[in-house]
């Protein structure tokens, strides 16, 4: 039996240093004169353990991480291609505790194998889902989904059914499935997880929402900051159309779907769904105001699905076991699991799909393993740049969308940045309204110079001008922005920046020895 050894190809994976990993593997087996098979896998989404490379033994895999090509030599010497033991041996990858702790339905099959062989993506249970889908009617594969509780992943939290029963209920010669991959928010990389490790799911996801809706054609929009992403896609889609997965008779039934990959320009706004949608269209990517809604004239004014990556990736596993599965996850309203991706200054960044409900200090302390410094943590992110900053007072915060709103706080891509207590939150605040004027479309007023006067309002406050006067000016110019922008870029500024004054008063008191450091 040719020994199998597993180094992803993942782009975060690659950062670290897993290409380099990979030709030293190359190099010490032509020098043994070993016969062996390198698969590059996606990550597993470990990624304080990558570069991870695991080799198939008679009892399983084996993995060892985080490898460096420094430690190929002493690897093979080690017998690792039989699971020998060495420094980095880690064991089984099931059974390593951040893994092990996991609840993986969407993330399935990320890591396990070569994400552009269908026939592995098959023997681990691909297109069961479109296998059930392509045999019922429209409006039953709308209720399941429906049932299953599914909210979108993107960030608002919208019901998946909802938005499919719309799409399917509007009448339109022609329907679009569009799939928003600009994913853009700091500490997300769930949505390029899945393109790099395991396309077939989302293809497979868009093409049941393409029979669900009547929809024959779709678009994948992809951040132009993510070529692995784009060529892994378009790779797949190509082998999905060979294989009869995508085309005029999808798995040989009389319903026709289809797929492209488009790239966007570098534009944070363009993640918000109208933006996307001009963008599509060729245009200036700038929000469109609402209604109408994109469900009934989207993309070339036709009625328009629009997902995020995550949302559509997690359908085939509700269309395979079932509403009720599915659903059985999770609390309140929150129902199934969600790909919570923890970076900042933690000690175990990554990815960690699980069921809705754990709290804020369990994913910060128990799961990351708190800061990567070893300083006590003083902010969390939750939610992207636009995200509020939770103190450790309300680490008892279930991962909810309700829970987190009474707080004053959005999940939005379950993207989570950790500080320690050197972060500066009024820096922090300054930054949210920087990064919104450096990234406003500018079709609204709120958004547009909201943004900028509080970047002009907070470095006063920095320096020590009025700062109670200007405190509660920047509170009104984040009021206004919050009920009087277009889209969320605009109304949701004001979450980081009002967390950190209510949160962390401290920061935000004269100092004339902040201004004498700097």
């Amino acid at each position: 039996m040719i020994p199998r050894i597993y180094i992803p190809g993942d782009s975060g994976a690659l950062a670290l240093g897993a290409e380099k990993v990979a030709k030293a593997v190359r190099a010490e087996l032509a020098e043994r004169g070993i016969e062996a098979k390198i698969v590059r896998n996606g990550s597993r989404g470990a990624y304080f353990l990558e570069p991870m490379v695991e080799v198939a033994t008679a009892n399983g895999r084996v993995a060892y991480g985080p490898v460096k090509p420094s430690d190929v030599k002493s690897l093979f010497d080690s017998g690792f291609l039989t699971g020998g033991y060495h420094k980095r041996w880690l064991g089984a990858p099931d059974k390593i505790p951040f893994l092990a702790k996991q609840t993986r339905l969407t993330f399935a099959r990320c890591g396990i194998n070569d994400p552009l062989s269908l026939d592995a993506y098959k023997s681990l249970g691909g297109l069961k889902g479109l296998q059930n889908a392509v045999a019922m009617a429209p409006a039953e594969i709308v209720k399941q989904v429906t049932e299953s509780g599914l909210r979108g992943r993107g960030g608002a939290g919208f019901p998946t059914g909802i938005k499919w029963k719309t799409v399917l209920d509007t009448a339109g010669e022609r329907k679009y499935i569009v799939c928003n991959a600009d994913e853009g928010d700091s500490a997300t990389f769930a949505d390029r997880m899945i393109m790099e490790g395991d396309p077939f799911v989302l293809i497979e996801g868009m093409t049941i929402a393409g029979i669900a809706t009547g929809a024959t054609k779709g678009f994948v929009y992809i951040r132009s900051e993510y070529p692995h992403a784009v060529a892994v896609m378009n790779k797949a889609v190509e082998i999905a159309r060979k294989a009869g997965v995508l085309g005029l008779n999808v798995l040989g039934s009389p319903n026709a779907f289809d797929m492209e990959i488009r790239v966007g320009a570098g534009a944070y706004v363009c993640g918000e769904e109208t933006s996307l949608l001009n963008s599509l269209e060729g245009k200036r990517g700038v929000v469109r105001a609402k209604p109408p809604l994109p469900a009934i004239q989207g993309l070339f004014g036709k009625p328009t699905v629009i997902n995020n990556v995550i949302s559509l990736a997690s359908v085939p596993v509700i269309m395979d076991k079932g509403a009720a599965f599915y659903k059985d996850f999770g609390m309140g309203r929150s129902r199934g699991t969600i790909p919570i991706q923890i970076a900042g200054n933690v000690k175990h960044g990554g990815l960690f799909e699980t069921a809705f409900g754990l709290t804020l200090g369990e994913i910060v302390d128990d799961i990351g393993g708190g800061t990567a410094t070893g300083r006590p943590v003083k902010a969390v992110q939750v939610g992207g740049p636009l995200g509020a900053y939770f103190p450790r007072a309300l680490f008892d915060t279930p991962f909810d969308y309700e829970e987190f709103a009474k707080r004053d706080g959005l999940i939005g891509h379950a993207g989570i940045t950790v500080f320690d207590d050197t972060a500066d939150m009024l820096k922090q605040a300054r930054f949210a309204m920087e990064f919104c004027a450096i990234e406003s479309c500018g079709k609204c007023t709120p958004c547009r110079i909201g943004s900028t006067r509080g970047v002009e309002v907070l470095d006063k406050v920095a320096a020590g001008i009025e700062p109670e006067k200007n405190l509660a000016l920047v509170t009104d110019l984040c009021n206004t922005m919050k009920f009087g922008s277009l889209c969320a870029l605009g109304g949701f500024t004001p979450y980081p920046v009002m967390s950190s004054i209510t949160h962390f008063p401290e920061d935000f008191k004269p100092a004339p020895a902040r201004v004498a450091a700097e």
